[in-house]
């Protein structure tokens, strides 16, 4: 009988910043990664990313746990509440009591639940408010965790300390890069004990750079991507917003993901053709 592995979740899960023009949305990511591995010891196992990019919790309860969970998985990944902290009005306590609910639904359906907790990003002083908020988040995903000891396993993305080295990231500084998604696709693999055939280089040394090449780095940073982030939250737009999830009904990655997108890709524009 084959097993499916459903991924639920924003940027993080869609795999943003791991870019692949010939995957949908053009990204792969470490749970496109997880299920090409799966698959290659048991080819019965299927795979579904709902995920979507801007997705705060609200959004990600709304439109992925029930139909995730109608398609009786075996393992669900959960990652949420990264857009949620970096909300300029927030009530962390409302917040995180939705996302502890949430939790408990997916718990309840009988597929092995992973938690993350979110990794300590470091960020320009103007930011450290959203670091706090980051510590109270994980505080409360593992307790969360600890209340489900059976069905829910902790992926503690926050004391994973490769993820300091910058050149585990994308320019953006807020999602990870092919690197950073190769590594967590790694560590997920190991968690659920499934073998693999991924490998990850040493990083090598890094570039070192002086004060003030550093100070005009952040202030590129804050004005390309910090500014507009922001910006398009108070104008009430997302990234997401005209976009699909990646892979809304299970596939079998063992048949070959970029041949199966093809595959959609040419019967989407021959429906509209």
């Amino acid at each position: 009988m084959g097993r499916l592995f459903v991924a639920l979740g924003d940027s993080f899960t869609e795999g943003v910043g791991d870019w692949e023009t010939r995957l949908p949305n053009g990204v792969r990511g470490w749970a496109d990664r997880v299920a090409k591995q799966l698959s290659k010891i048991d080819p019965s196992w299927q795979y579904a990313n709902l995920a979507l990019r801007s997705r705060r919790l609200d959004g990600i309860v709304d439109e992925q746990i029930d139909a995730a969970i109608a398609m009786n998985p075996t393992v669900i990944s959960f990652y949420a509440g990264g857009n949620d902290i970096l909300e300029l009005r927030q009530d962390m306590e409302n917040f995180l009591d939705r996302y502890e609910a949430a939790v408990d639904r997916l718990a309840a359906s009988g597929a092995q639940i992973l938690l993350f907790t979110g990794f300590d990003i470091p960020v320009h002083p103007a930011l450290a408010p959203f670091k706090r908020r980051n510590w109270k988040f994980n505080d409360r995903v593992r307790l969360i965790a600890a209340k489900h000891p059976k069905s829910v396993v902790l992926v503690d993305y926050w004391s994973w300390d490769i993820y300091r080295d910058h050149r585990m990231w994308d320019v953006d500084k807020l999602h990870m890069n092919r690197a950073g998604h190769r590594y967590m696709a790694i560590r997920i693999l190991e968690i659920l004990g499934a073998k693999h055939q991924l490998v990850f280089e040493p990083l090598g040394l890094s570039e070192r750079m002086g004060p003030i090449q550093m100070m005009r780095r952040d202030v590129e940073w804050m004005q390309q991507w910090v500014l507009p982030m922001f910006g398009r939250r108070l104008r009430g737009v997302t990234l997401g917003d005209e976009l699909e999830p990646r892979w809304p009904t299970p596939i079998y990655p063992a048949k070959g993901m970029k041949k199966q997108f093809r595959r959609r890709h040419r019967a989407t524009a021959e429906l509209h053709s």
